[in-house]
C-alpha cells in the first residue's frame, strides 16, 4: 500500500494523472454593503459598491426616477418614473416603474400603473407586496411584485401624497402630503384613511421610529420636527433645529434620527433627548439619506452638488464623499447583491 502511494503521489506531481480542477469560488461581497441610487440629472439607477466606493452599474431609465426600492431578495431595485417635474408643479405625469436587475445592471421590466399617476415613493411591506404612492390619484398603489399588476389602491384623503413610510408590521402607512402640510394614517388591511393630521402650512418627507411608535415629519414653514404618536394619531411635540430640514431617517438601533437641510446643514439627533448632538456642513441636500444595518454610517445625497455624503456615526466625522454628477435623490443601503 506505502509503494502504491508513493507511486501515485509520484505521478501526480510529474503531471502524468490529471488533476481536479479547482473549484470556482463565488465572487466576494462587499463588506460594507451597497447604495441603490437615482439620479434625476441622468436619468439613471446606481449601485454603489461601498467597498470600492465606485458605481458598478448604471441603468438607463425613463424620465424621471426620483425614488428607489430594493426587494427583500437584493437581486431587484424598483424605480419609479415620476415624471419631469416637482411636486405639484406643471409637467409630464409618470405611470410605470422600472424593474433593475441588481447583479446585471439593467433593465428587465416596466410596470405599467395603468394611468398616469406620477409615482414616486416605493416600499416593500413584510406580506411581499410592493406599496407606490401614486400621488396624481391621492392613493398608495399596492402592486403584486410576482405578476406586475396593480392589485389595490389605497386612498390617502389629502393631495400631494409625495413620500410615505409602513410601519414594522406592515398594517399602517403614514403619508407626508406636501401642499396641504398634512399627514395621513392608513389601514393597508382594510384599505382606508384612519386620519389625516395637520401638520403646517408645508411638509416634505417623512420617516418612523424603529419601533413604530413615532412618525418624523418635516415642516416647511419653521425649523422643526414635527412628532407624531401614532398610539393617538396627533402631533405630540417637535424637534427644534437650528434650521429648517427636508428629511430624516433614524438608525435602525433606534437610538439616532439623522436630518439633513437644503441650506446645507446635516444634523445628528438623540432620539432620547431629541436634542441635537451633531451638526456638519455639507452641500444643500435635498435628497434622501440611508442608513447602514449596523448604524455606523449614514449616507445622504445632494442633487444640486452631485454628492454623496458619508458621515461615519461611530466616529462622528464626515468622510470624502463620492463625487458623482447633478440629480442625486433617492438613495436605499443593501448588504449584498443575490
Amino acid at each position: 500500500m506505502k509503494a502504491l502511494l508513493l507511486t501515485l503521489l509520484f505521478l501526480t506531481s510529474a503531471g502524468l494523472l490529471p488533476r481536479r480542477p479547482a473549484a470556482s469560488l463565488p465572487a466576494p461581497a462587499s463588506a460594507r454593503g451597497f447604495l441603490f441610487v437615482a439620479n434625476q440629472g441622468d436619468h439613471t439607477a446606481l449601485v454603489v459598491d461601498l467597498d470600492s466606493r465606485k458605481v458598478v452599474s448604471k441603468t438607463v431609465v425613463d424620465i424621471n426616477g426620483h425614488e428607489v426600492a430594493v426587494a427583500p431578495s437584493h437581486h431587484l431595485g424598483y424605480v419609479p418614473i415620476y415624471g419631469n417635474s416637482g411636486v405639484g408643479r406643471p409637467g409630464t405625469d409618470g405611470s410605470s416603474i422600472h424593474v433593475v436587475d441588481l447583479k446585471e445592471g439593467r433593465d428587465i421590466q416596466i410596470i405599467n400603473l395603468g394611468k398616469p399617476v406620477r409615482p414616486h415613493c416605493a416600499k416593500f411591506a413584510p406580506d411581499g407586496m410592493l406599496y407606490v404612492s401614486a400621488e396624481l390619484a391621492n392613493a398608495l398603489d399596492v402592486v403584486d411584485p410576482a405578476s406586475g399588476r396593480v392589485i389595490a389602491e389605497v386612498p390617502t384623503g389629502a393631495a400631494e401624497s409625495h413620500m410615505f413610510v409602513l410601519s414594522p408590521d406592515g398594517k399602517r402607512a403614514y403619508t407626508a402630503n406636501v401642499g396641504p402640510g398634512s399627514v395621513s394614517v392608513l389601514d393597508l388591511q382594510k384599505r382606508a384613511v384612519i386620519a389625516v393630521i395637520p401638520v403646517s402650512k408645508t411638509v416634505q418627507r417623512i420617516s418612523i421610529s424603529t419601533d413604530g411608535r413615532y412618525v418624523f415629519t418635516q415642516d416647511q414653514t419653521a425649523p422643526r420636527i414635527a412628532v407624531i404618536d401614532t398610539a393617538t394619531n396627533k402631533v405630540a411635540r417637535s424637534i427644534d433645529l437650528p434650521t429648517k430640514v427636508y428629511s430624516s431617517t433614524p438608525t435602525p438601533d433606534g437610538k439616532l434620527l439623522i436630518a439633513n437641510a437644503s441650506s446645507g446643514k446635516l444634523f445628528v439627533i438623540d432620539l432620547s433627548t431629541e436634542k441635537v448632538i451633531g451638526d456638519y456642513a455639507i452641500p444643500a441636500a435635498t435628497g434622501e439619506i440611508a442608513v447602514d444595518d449596523t448604524s455606523d454610517h449614514a449616507y445622504v445625497t445632494c442633487p444640486q452638488k452631485g454628492t454623496i455624503e458619508f458621515l461615519d456615526l461611530r466616529g462622528g466625522k464626515l468622510e470624502s464623499p463620492l463625487v458623482l454628477t447633478p440629480g442625486l435623490d433617492g438613495i436605499e443601503w443593501f448588504p449584498a447583491i443575490s
